[in-house]
């Protein structure tokens, strides 16, 4: 794939760094130690979501690229999405999903955490284990420590002064909550437009192989989510609640770091821009054909637990 380099000055980059990082704040202003709190008093559900979210899409992204010898730089754009944390829409799909919101919120908690390391190590793993893209670790690049950092900042330190600010500022929370999901929405559009703007002619080349991968991988994600959940035995809202959470990926993070640190990198680009847009479309299609189909195994009233955070 013929890359494409898009410049962004250093003040344009900051700025987009403060948006995720205010985005992020804005998520766990309802996040308390009580959600963390639940995952050592029953640990199984968020846990299985975790392993399914960090261990097993990684891994099978991976393979998958592997095995169908797909485009390196596509590849890579593949498995950077698969190594980030939940989605911030995932809370909200859940409870229209009737799902397990309690499960959904720990997990997001945790793994917008656990993603500061787990992020960057993932992505580095699974790109040095794959014998296409290990070469292109070279090419781009990549700086580990550099990446750690990023994702730290723009996830990790907005988490914790979100939970921090949120008790003390109830009424914050509130005024805030609607503005930030619109502003959230318009930052992932608005990076899917650039990253598309950037590459029109890749967009239209390559736009019926990504296309597919981007859906196949994302019925990929949602997949490992729910047979994960299944698997582990775990109640129908449960498994709703995992598989959204595995499904729906922080596509705006994934695009900042390719814009920070792989900005000559258009397949990535175009892989990680189509997923932002997509994700959206297959988690609230899922969300609703869910609604409409009861919970017969009496974990429907798991999902009314912490509505109030979304």
């Amino acid at each position: 794939m013929d890359p494409v380099t898009i410049e962004f000055n250093p003040e344009s980059l900051i700025a987009l760094n403060v948006m995720i990082a205010i985005m992020m704040f804005g998520v766990s202003l309802e996040l308390r130690t009580s959600d963390f709190k639940r995952i050592f008093l029953n640990p199984k559900a968020p846990m299985i979501g975790m392993f399914c979210q960090f261990l097993l899409l990684p891994a099978v992204t991976c393979l998958v690229t592997i095995i169908m010898n797909i485009d390196p730089m596509l590849s890579l754009g593949m498995i950077l999405v698969a190594s980030c944390p939940g989605g911030t829409f995932s809370n909200i799909m859940t409870w229209m999903a009737k799902g397990n919101v309690a499960v959904s919120v720990s997990m997001t908690g945790v793994s917008s955490i656990a993603a500061s390391v787990m992020t960057p190590f993932n992505f580095a793993l699974y790109a040095y284990l794959n014998p296409n893209t290990r070469p292109l670790l070279t090419e781009i690049s990549m700086d580990p420590v550099g990446l750690l950092l990023l994702v730290l900042l723009v996830l990790g330190v907005p988490l914790l002064l979100g939970m921090f600010a949120g008790p003390r500022f109830p009424n914050l929370s509130k005024k805030i909550e609607s503005p930030l999901k619109i502003f959230a929405m318009i930052l992932m559009m608005a990076l899917a437009g650039i990253a598309f703007a950037k590459n029109t002619k890749q967009f239209l080349e390559y736009f019926d192989l990504f296309f597919w991968l981007v859906v196949a991988h994302n019925a990929i994600a949602i997949t490992i989510g729910y047979l994960g959940a299944m698997a582990a035995k775990l109640p129908i809202a449960d498994r709703r609640a995992i598989a959204l959470e595995v499904g729906i990926q922080n596509g705006a993070l994934a695009l900042v770091i390719i814009f920070t640190f792989f900005p000559q990198a258009s397949g990535m680009l175009l892989i990680a821009a189509f997923w932002g847009v997509w994700h959206l479309v297959s988690g609230l299609v899922l969300s609703f054909i869910w609604s409409r189909m009861p919970i017969k195994d009496g974990s429907a009233q798991l999902s009314e637990v912490n509505t109030a955070k979304i």
